[in-house]
């Protein structure tokens, strides 16, 4: 977890560019009743900085799962494949909504890697989204 200190006006462009959402799995800040956090997509550790072309906006649950990875391996082609990056990735070229948007499908190996590493379809998440399809909350919309 980064200890650098992200000033109020960037956490503010950062949130409102994101539209208070995960930028990883879409979750949208209002339904889980806390803030969303500042993520680094290139991690400090690995040489990252703390500007806004390498800051995403991140669910806890992302934010934890990605930790330092940048990478991870595609099972599918069986080669190192880098995770979806918010800044330099559209989220429909690499993912796609599963049934009513209950689950979240990677369409590439980056896209396959993030929902692996992200574990963006764990239990918990599915028995939420199905509560939030339900009251139309969730998938959010363009």
């Amino acid at each position: 977890m980064s200890t650098t200190y992200i000033a109020p006006l960037l956490r503010q462009l950062v949130t409102d560019r994101a539209r208070q959402r995960c930028e990883y799995c879409q979750t949208q800040e209002v339904i889980i009743g806390m803030p969303l956090e500042v993520e680094h997509i290139i991690p400090e550790v690995g040489g990252g900085h703390s500007d806004e072309t390498n800051l995403c906006l991140a669910c806890p649950r992302c934010n934890r799962y990605k930790g330092v990875l940048v990478n991870a391996l595609d099972e599918e082609t069986n080669e190192i494949a880098p995770l979806f990056n918010p800044r330099q990735d559209r989220w429909d070229d690499h993912f796609l909504w599963q049934q009513g948007g209950l689950y979240i499908v990677g369409l590439t190996p980056s896209g396959r890697v993030t929902v692996f590493s992200l574990q963006m379809n764990n239990p918990f998440v599915v028995r939420a989204r199905r509560v939030w399809i339900q009251t139309g909350w969730h998938p959010p919309q363009a």
